[in-house]
């Protein structure tokens, strides 16, 4: 078994793709619309792995504000190293992006920081 693709609602969606391809080089493929529904949504393929990340907006759809519940908590991303992780979490804070907690070595060992990208989702970069 292998995670296939991830999924993850937003209202803005064009904004969306444009975060995760100018700061984790991330390539969009067609965007998929169905005019019934008003259902859009991209698959996003990043440079190493299989995994993809599907972003998707539909009428109506909203964030909870409370993202300490049950569901989804973060998506994280490799940049490969400390270094990496270091300098792109400063791009992102020189792009008005807050820095949530790090660049820092986690309890369990992992250098990382955390970021709340558009619509506040969080984006753990590791090394």
């Amino acid at each position: 078994m292998r995670i296939d693709h991830i999924a993850l609602y937003c209202s803005d969606l064009k904004k969306m793709r444009q975060f995760f391809e100018q700061y984790f080089q991330a390539q969009a493929g067609a965007m998929y619309h169905n005019p019934t529904t008003g259902f859009s949504s991209y698959f996003l393929t990043f440079t190493e792995g299989s995994t993809r990340l599907e972003i998707m907006t539909k009428p109506g759809v909203d964030r909870p504000s409370d993202t300490s519940g049950l569901g989804y908590a973060h998506l994280a991303l490799a940049a490969g190293s400390r270094q990496s992780v270091d300098a792109l979490t400063a791009r992102l804070a020189a792009h008005g992006y807050a820095t949530l907690s790090g660049p820092r070595i986690t309890g369990d060992g992992y250098y990382e920081s955390c970021v709340a990208g558009p619509e506040g989702i969080l984006v753990e970069i590791t090394e």
